[in-house]
């Protein structure tokens, strides 16, 4: 059988700027909630390469088929519906493109639970101690410890004395004081899934049999000696020392070089965090405890682990070295493409070292040094180009038929039978594909396969078509927003059109549901923008553009950082407490992109309206800083604390509320105002006062003493009110003149003592009743029902301040003066209604001031006239013509006990709710000028001397402007009579 070769068109080296997949992300140890809102998993793993790699998934060793629960986002996995039992594993990310392949670092996913248990602590004074809290996560990364003192609702501070590992859960004291005596309970609070579980309290007992001297730190909580950090991680490094005196803690670098501007130290200084850490981040550390006995270092090395990239012709020879340094001693494994180096006599290893003499083609492809230990592995990866000659075959082929459509710089597969072709650019498989690797223009044409044997010759011709790959030529950029801005990120490609792009978004790993999210739209016609409306604090993150055509796929990501207003400020804790301040701490909140500037502090009483802002020490609490004193407080009152943080970008939510206190007691230093007086009855002394708000009585048991004196004598008369709620005090003797002045202070006191005085007013004592009562009363006759009666005023003495008005008595002839009805009036005369006509009343007058009323002048006697006609008017007849009603009606006549009639008043409005007009007569008829168009209600009374007499009830005038009416209303009921002419 003879082998005839592929018929290419032409060959092209390979471009130098492809390279191997290199991970820019990869996979960690991660906790996630067994129930979740989404109830997805999302882990992350990000390669770069040239082609863009590929990737793939395993877990627990074996590859991963993406079905219904596995989705690749980009290289990202999304686990959707996750279960404990079938998805918690090792997890391990594949990359690879036409140079070879790499894994990442293996990922332990778990599912979050905890226990924990204490143990108990006897200590003497001034001891350090170590407070073991042991606790069985599922991952250190994911869990916050923190420590609760004697059930108070907020943590325990942190500080120079006192700290809390977040690697091991100790709570550490430097030095124990009397103050640390009490219980201390354990908290462990899982961050994903807000979880929280409390240790049983631990005692912590004070000894007297022993103290301990001063003596130089001890460092407890130390970093490694050496740890490998990835690049763009963030790492933290805790440091803590007991000691006498208290030690101090700096941190420093060893080679000399300032600590970078974007390293934090917490407020206690245990802790140094490295974000985004570079290469240049990388060097021995050190953490200085020192104190007035001495001083202790801990150093440890950071370092990130790299191999170069080689590019080496045939025959040469390589040499990798990768160092590791760990407890126990790391071992080396070295990984080609992936899998396990297969060591053949040639490749040496050792330790850390590879060395492969004579490299050929076949050496090529990316590699990976693997150095591992109990507590871990750590990779380093580099690619392997190997430059040589092309070698050709003679293949067995089958036929091609179909036409191949292909895009620039990606793999394409040209399937034959057993054509078998070695080549850098251009390779024939096992199985008879023609495999073009890195496709240029120059690629696309005819290919032909021939096959011959001795039966005969056989051929098949097929076209590549070569397509401008998709490319993304404006992506979105990382950009930082604030919150309440909207943005847009770019997302525009260049490629060809009939491959028909389209867009897609994904929010950190989530597909973008547009017709669901209220905050994203997309927009640019043929573009993929996308907009971001009103941006909030949960729109941080990963935004991906990808775009999708019938044969490739390209993506772009950026980062959005959203800025905000500071989160709430955390473990707010009242410390030391007096009558006035009240010393606070907490820990600082998320602080949303933007630093925290201040910090405020506000109170609440059961006495205020909502929260108040309170002075503090410093009048301005920076927001570096993390304790301020409350000062001008009111003593013995109910206080809680909150504390508001404050950045560039606004007011940020306040933390949670303290626990209710008690500020201390004190003396009252707020005496009662608007001390006054005056008045009572004859021979009182009356005391008024505002009494002092509970808000300002400083302490139990308060009360009053309220002292007085004659003015111009120098000896006190004091009571005790033992009421907070006083506002007045009488002093009763008859051997107080009428009138006489008084000098009047009051004070205040409680349980603490007594407080101040008010200023010393002159009080006035009560004056006596009037001595004599009005002259010349009289008395006139209104009506039937009312009596107007005047009288003189009468004249003050020495011993009447002032006449405040009179009481006027009236009661019916033959009834008791104490049966009478009571009129007050301020003036000297008063009308008297609501009586009965024809009767004889009595009248008596009497003067009223501030001590009480004086005697009752002589009564009179006064008739009232006899009462109005009680008959109505009646037969009435009314006319209206235009705007004129003309009414008439019989003349009223009076019975023997009434009085004469001496005319009418016709009352007219319109409607029933119109105003009311009156018109007198002493006719029996009469002309009204009204305007047309409205209805009218029309009343006639008879006048009297008794008064109004009875009504004839409403009579309605109907609305008729362009007729001529006429009426009749009599006075026995329903007897109304109508008549209209048409003019």
């Amino acid at each position: 059988m003879k082998h005839l070769p592929w018929r290419l068109s032409s060959f092209h080296s390979e471009r130098s700027a492809r390279h191997g997949p290199v991970f820019t992300q990869e996979p960690s140890d991660s906790v996630f909630p067994l129930r979740s809102e989404d109830n997805k998993v999302f882990i992350n793993c990000k390669a770069k390469g040239n082609p863009v790699p590929h990737y793939k998934w395993k877990v627990d060793g074996g590859y991963i088929d993406m079905d219904l629960n596995y989705n690749l986002v980009e290289g990202n996995l999304l686990i959707n519906h996750p279960h404990a039992t079938h998805h918690g594993g090792v997890y391990q990310c594949i990359a690879t493109n036409v140079f070879g392949t790499i894994v990442s670092r293996e990922a332990k996913v778990q599912f979050a639970y905890f226990v924990m248990s204490l143990a108990q602590v006897s200590l003497p004074l001034s001891m350090p101690t170590i407070l073991c809290g042991r606790c069985l996560c599922s991952s250190p990364a994911e869990i916050k410890y923190s420590w609760v003192f004697n059930g108070r609702p907020s943590f325990l501070l942190q500080d120079t004395r006192r700290f809390v590992s977040q690697r091991t859960g100790n709570l550490y004291i430097a030095k124990v004081e009397a103050s640390d005596v009490g219980n201390y309970t354990c908290v462990v609070r899982n961050m994903m899934t807000n979880a929280t579980a409390y240790s049983s309290p631990t005692p912590v007992v004070l000894r007297r049999d022993a103290v301990m001297g001063e003596y130089e730190p001890k460092i407890e909580v130390q970093f490694p000696e050496s740890l490998h950090v990835t690049k763009g991680s963030s790492v933290k490094l805790e440091c803590f020392a007991l000691g006498n005196p208290v030690p101090s803690i700096t941190w420093r670098r060893t080679d000399g070089n300032p600590l970078p501007g974007k390293i934090k130290i917490n407020h206690s200084n245990g802790v140094l965090e490295i974000p985004y850490f570079r290469p240049e981040d990388a060097g021995v550390y050190e953490c200085v405890a020192e104190n007035s006995r001495g001083k202790n270092v801990a150093k440890g090395q950071l370092w990130v682990q790299t191999l170069k990239d080689v590019h080496m012709a045939i025959e040469a020879n390589l040499q990798w070295e990768c160092k590791a340094s760990g407890k126990p001693k790391p071992v080396y494994r070295w990984l080609k493409n992936g899998e396990p180096l297969v060591l053949e006599d040639r490749i040496l290893v050792e330790g850390g070292r590879l060395a492969v003499p004579r490299i050929n083609l076949l050496d090529s492809g990316m590699y990976q040094c693997l150095a591992e230990n109990e507590h871990g592995a750590i990779y380093a990866s580099a690619e392997l180009k190997v430059v040589g000659k092309c070698v050709w075959r003679t293949l067995y082929f089958k036929s091609l038929y179909n036409p191949v459509r292909a895009i620039k710089s990606l793999l394409i597969l040209i399937t034959t039978a057993v054509c078998s072709f070695i080549l850098v650019r251009r390779t024939i498989m096992g199985d008879g594909t023609l495999r073009i690797s890195n496709i240029s223009e120059s690629d696309g044409g005819r290919y032909t396969c021939v096959a011959r044997n001795p039966f005969g010759t056989s051929s098949s011709t097929g076209t590549l078509v070569v397509k401008e790959p998709t490319k993304i030529t404006v992506p979105p950029l990382s950009v930082d927003a604030t919150v309440g801005e909207s943005i847009v990120l770019p997302c525009e490609v260049s490629g060809d059109s009939s491959l028909g792009p389209t867009f897609k978004w994904f929010f950190n790993g989530k597909l973008i549901d547009f017709n669901r999210q209220d905050h994203f739209e997309m927009i640019g016609g043929s573009a993929g923008d996308l907009m971001v409306r009103n941006i909030q604090l949960k729109h941080s993150g990963k935004y991906v553009c990808m775009v999708h055509t019938v044969v490739d796929s390209v993506s772009a990501a950026a980062h959005l950082i959203v800025r905000g207003p500071p989160g709430a400020p955390e473990g707010l804790i009242v410390g030391e407490i007096t009558d006035s301040t009240a010393q606070l701490s907490w820990e600082s909140g998320p602080d949303h992109h933007s630093p925290v500037i201040t910090y405020s502090i506000q109170a609440r009483t059961p006495f205020s309206i909502g929260w108040q802002a309170v002075r503090t020490v410093p009048d301005s609490v920076p927001g570096q800083m993390f304790h301020a004193t409350v000062i001008d407080l009111n003593p013995w009152v109910d206080y809680e604390f909150r504390v508001v943080a404050s950045n560039n970008v606004g007011v940020g939510e306040p933390s949670m509320q303290s626990k209710q206190i008690r500020t201390k007691a004190a003396v009252p230093e707020v005496a009662p105002g608007n001390v006054s007086g005056g008045g009572g009855r004859r021979g009182e002394l009356v005391i008024q006062w505002e009494p002092i708000p509970e808000e300002l009585q400083s302490g139990e048991e308060f009360g009053y003493v309220v002292a007085f004196r004659p003015l111009g004598t120098s000896t006190w008369k004091q009571t005790v009110l033992a009421s907070p709620d006083a506002s007045r005090y009488t002093f009763r003797n008859d051997s107080v003149p009428p009138l006489s002045q008084f000098e009047v202070k009051v004070g205040v006191y409680n349980n603490k003592g007594e407080g101040p005085s008010s200023h010393v007013v002159v009080v006035y004592s009560a004056e006596e009743e009037p001595s004599e009562p009005p002259s010349r009363v009289w008395t006139r006759t209104l009506s039937a029902s009312e009596i107007e009666v005047y009288w003189e005023p009468i004249t003050q003495t020495a011993s009447s301040w002032k006449i405040i008005g009179y009481e006027v008595l009236c009661w019916e002839e033959g009834m008791q003066e104490s049966d009478a009805e009571m009129v007050r009036v301020t003036d000297t005369a008063a009308i008297l209604s609501g009586l009965k006509g024809s009767t004889v009343y009595l009248i008596s007058v009497r003067a009223q001031n501030s001590a009480g009323a004086g005697p009752s002048s002589p009564a009179v006697n006064v008739t009232t006239k006899k009462p109005p006609p009680s008959q109505p008017p009646g037969n009435i007849e009314w006319n209206l013509t235009n705007s004129k009603i003309f009414l008439s009606w019989e003349h009223v006549k009076a019975m023997g006990n009434e009085s004469e009639v001496t005319g009418y008043k016709v009352l007219y409005r319109q409607n029933w709710l119109g105003k009311t007009s009156v018109v007198e007569t002493n006719r029996t008829s009469m002309a009204l000028q009204v305007p047309s168009g409205e209805d009218y209600l029309i009343e006639i009374k008879a006048l009297s001397d008794g008064g109004d007499g009875s009504s004839s009830g409403p009579i309605r005038i109907p609305k008729m402007s362009s007729l001529n009416s006429n009426g009749h209303f009599s006075s026995a009921p329903c007897k109304i009579y109508l008549n209209m002419y048409c003019l």
